[in-house]
């Protein structure tokens, strides 16, 4: 196994920034992936066949036939049976590298995992696609005094940047307002070059802080447009705000301060809401199953969902009781549907 384990990473070792002592620290380190779409997936498996020796992936969805445009670790068999992309991942992922410490979340990302997540990890991956999730990776980051490596894309461009504590302003100082709006791939569409292209950028920043190489981190914002061929690097010192509450001297992590996430959520750019389970009154496949069969339509259950068409929506209940509500964008039609559907 040490020869086969030597003949695997040669190559990369040979690179001379990395060299045995760096791969020998990537086999120690621990990675948390947040999001496994199609960011997460490129950055899973890059990390997972560079040798990173234990790997964490955070994600809510399953797989959809227009992830296989650009999600690369999915297969159409994932997409017909709506498997859940942590789940597929770990199938391919593991057949890619079967030593890889792998541990998957089927789940919201809430505060509780994001903080035992960076109290575990050595770094932090962002693939997500909502600013409050990356202000939440971005406190639970400063509180543990770890990196985590930002990256955004959309249409033919992307954004890459290594946050490290205090060594440069925080995303909290870059977004002191959050937009009230932003494109979305769901919204402008995207290419997957554009994907490829920010997903290594990434790796490579995971690849310099893993392996004992933080000088060689970038320390400005890259922004690129595949389409028209531009670049730009832009310089964030500057912007860091003295009074920034996460941080500033005196931090109080605004986003870590959440005691609970709210019921009804719609979710970015997909004609969805997202309703969590209740504690007091949860749901089960069966209640859903029930449901369905009574008042649906197009019934369909696996070990992970069950699924049918009501009242001109789709109705996904998971086996965790996490309930996706397809076909309206409201958070008061949404609430307003399960209801009727749920009682």
């Amino acid at each position: 196994m040490e020869t086969r384990s030597g003949e695997r990473y040669s190559r990369q070792t040979l690179f001379g920034p990395i060299g045995s002592g760096g791969q020998q620290a990537l086999e120690r380190a621990c990675v948390a992936v947040i999001g496994c779409g199609a960011l997460g997936s490129a950055i899973a498996e890059t990390l997972t066949r560079a040798g990173v020796g234990e790997l964490h992936l955070v994600d809510r969805d399953y797989v959809e036939w227009s992830n296989l445009q650009r999600q690369q670790l999915f297969t159409e068999s994932d997409a017909e049976r709506m498997m859940p992309k942590v789940e597929a991942a770990r199938k391919r992922l593991l057949d890619i590298r079967s030593d890889l410490k792998l541990h998957t979340h089927f789940d919201d990302l809430d505060v509780p995992l994001m903080r035992r997540l960076a109290s575990t990890c050595s770094l932090i991956m962002d693939a997500t696609d909502n600013f409050e999730t990356r202000l939440l990776i971005g406190d639970a980051a400063l509180e543990a005094g770890i990196p985590w490596i930002y990256g955004a894309c959309v249409g033919s461009s992307g954004t890459v940047f290594p946050f490290v504590p205090e060594r440069s302003a925080c995303f909290r100082c870059l977004l002191p307002t959050l937009p009230t709006a932003s494109d979305t791939c769901d919204t402008a569409g995207i290419i997957a070059p554009a994907v490829q292209v920010t997903a290594a950028m990434q790796c490579a920043e995971a690849l310099k802080w893993l392996s004992g190489n933080a000088d060689a981190l970038l320390t400005k914002v890259h922004h690129f447009d595949l389409w028209s061929g531009t670049r730009i690097d832009v310089g964030i010192a500057r912007i860091r705000r003295a009074d920034c509450p996460s941080c500033g001297p005196n931090p109080t992590f605004p986003a870590l301060a959440r005691t609970a996430r709210p019921a009804y959520a719609a979710l970015c750019g997909r004609d969805t809401v997202q309703v969590l389970p209740d504690p007091a009154r949860p749901l089960t496949l069966d209640d859903a199953e029930r449901i369905g069969r009574r008042i649906g339509e197009n019934l369909r259950r696996t070990p992970h969902f069950v699924q049918f068409h009501a009242l001109g929506a789709r109705f996904i209940l998971f086996v965790n009781g996490r309930l996706l509500i397809h076909g309206t964008g409201s958070v008061d039609e949404g609430r307003s549907l399960h209801r009727k559907v749920f009682g």
